[in-house]
């Protein structure tokens, strides 16, 4: 079978290539661009000031996070200097993922210099449901020309903490420049009018007299319901045909992507998932281990990185074809967020992309099948690494054997970067059983304490759906006696 990522293929399977990413995707192949790879936050905040310082025009700002703290605060004040010189500032910011880290006095000096700041999705009535959806985007643009993705919220725990040895978070982003640009721009215009008023218009940009640079790309700016992102990994899991390195910090795999990556390796395909070792969400790194022994069975690598948090997303297959971006590989960034990744298809970022997979995976350790749980291609990854047979008998002697055996798999990751996949913990089944009993006691001698919540929770979604139906209503009326003024005005 042709690579259909790869020059050598034949035109038509390109072509058909071609159609169906940008189909899945919903985004155009764009031309001519230029694209630099960032990587970490502190390369990341130093383009986007030194962007921002330069601005003469505008500056469209969007992040789920913008944190009251040192980093936050220079940001703020870098877009309250200019929005005093006279460039229009416009920042889109996260209700929940602001929630607790910076409030609206926090921007009160940027409002106040003529800049203009909007939440997204605050909480409020007649939407039940609808604070589930958020503004997961990380972006900047500058005066139309100049813009930049990435997955770095404007936080100083992104930098790490040196006075306690606590490393920087590991990150992804890219600066671009050329056609992308107006793409960006237009993405943060979808935001910025789902807060309100829809955005200014500006001047059209004079055409470059060259292009920016040799790169195509697609800009996928999903929205809730899309699935732009999710159809599109789908697909680049089915078209790879010799490897798939994938990064993310939140992975919660679904059974259609799970199959989609086991499939691709039972193929021959070079799958790799790279995933936090440490994780400043646990129960989702809980979840995201639960899910490995498929994956390993199947012959995909699943390597756990050893720093203080891995927060970058990004893919890159048969060194062709790179995303980056905001999108986590699960369902909340799939179907619920508004993201914002970049689809490149260029060889020589690609390579870099590859090349700086390979450099993480130094600092990463390889979670493996114990040997006698290893079949078929799961012998690709066969360690030398044995685990000694332990009775599991009563007494002092099985406990110490046991953490023996818990010590030497510690002391194995350590040294070899391995570390043999435990059996599936029983402690998540037995804490559900406990939480259970206990409100089953509780509802039996102090029903009052179950039925409270219930009666608060039926009182919410019932005033919820009240506004809703008389809003629904009121705007039936309005209509209707719209028309009937239209058909007073025929005759």
């Amino acid at each position: 079978m042709p690579d259909p990522l790869s020059p050598s293929s034949s035109s038509s399977s390109r072509l058909l290539a071609q159609q169906a990413l940008s189909r899945a995707a919903g985004a155009p192949l764009l031309s001519g661009n230029a694209v630099d790879l960032l990587i970490d936050a502190a390369a990341n905040y130093a383009a986007w000031l030194e962007a921002i310082r330069g601005a003469r025009q505008r500056v469209l700002l969007e992040n789920y996070m913008v944190r009251d703290d040192v980093v936050g605060r220079e940001f703020r004040d870098a877009l309250v200097e200019r929005a005093q010189a006279g460039v229009f500032v416009a920042v889109v910011v996260d209700w929940v993922g602001c929630l607790g880290q910076s409030r609206s006095g926090f921007w009160a000096p940027l409002r106040a210099a003529g800049g203009e700041v909007r939440v997204y999705n605050p909480l409020q009535l007649g939407q039940t449901f609808g604070w589930l959806s958020r503004d997961h985007r990380k972006s900047l643009v500058v005066d139309g020309v100049t813009g930049f993705l990435s997955g770095v919220c404007i936080s100083a725990r992104w930098l790490g903490n040196p006075a306690r040895d606590v490393p920087p978070w590991r990150d992804t982003g890219v600066a671009l420049r050329g056609p992308v640009v107006t793409e960006l721009e237009a993405a943060f215009a979808q935001s910025w009018s789902a807060t309100g008023t829809p955005l200014r218009e500006f001047p059209s940009a004079a055409e470059p007299t060259t292009p920016a640079g040799d790169v195509a790309l697609r800009l996928i700016a999903t929205q809730p319901s899309t699935a732009g992102m999710y159809r599109l990994d789908q697909l680049i899991a089915s078209l790879a045909t010799r490897t798939l390195w994938l990064t993310d910090a939140y992975f919660v795999g679904i059974a259609p992507y799970v199959q989609a990556l086991v499939a691709a390796a039972r193929d021959g395909v070079d799958v790799r998932l790279l995933v936090p070792g440490s994780s400043d969400i646990p129960a989702v790194a809980n979840m995201s281990r639960a899910g490995y022994r498929p994956l390993l069975k199947a012959g995909i690598r699943v390597f756990e990185w050893n720093g203080s948090m891995l927060h970058a997303k990004t893919a890159v297959a048969d060194g062709q074809w790179a995303r980056v971006g905001s999108s986590n590989l699960n369902l909340a960034s799939w179907l619920g967020n508004q993201e914002l990744d970049v689809a490149i298809e260029d060889a020589t970022f690609a390579g870099k992309l590859a090349a700086q997979y390979e450099h993480d995976l130094e600092n990463a350790t390889e979670i493996v099948l114990a040997p006698h749980h290893r079949r078929g291609h799961a012998e690709k990854v066969r360690t030398s690494q044995a685990r000694p047979r332990v009775r599991h008998g009563g007494g002092s002697s099985g406990r110490a054997a046991a953490g023996a055996l818990r010590l030497a798999n510690s002391v194995g990751a350590a040294l070899g970067h391995r570390r043999v996949l435990g059996a599936t913990s029983a402690r998540p089944l037995f804490l559900a059983t406990a939480a259970l009993l206990v409100l089953g006691v509780i509802a039996a001698l102090w029903p009052a304490w179950i039925g409270w919540p219930v009666a608060v929770l039926c009182a919410w979604f019932a005033l919820n759906l009240g506004i809703r139906g008389w809003r629904l209503r009121r705007r039936q009326r309005t209509a209707r006696e719209a028309d009937a003024r239209g058909a007073g005005h025929d005759t």
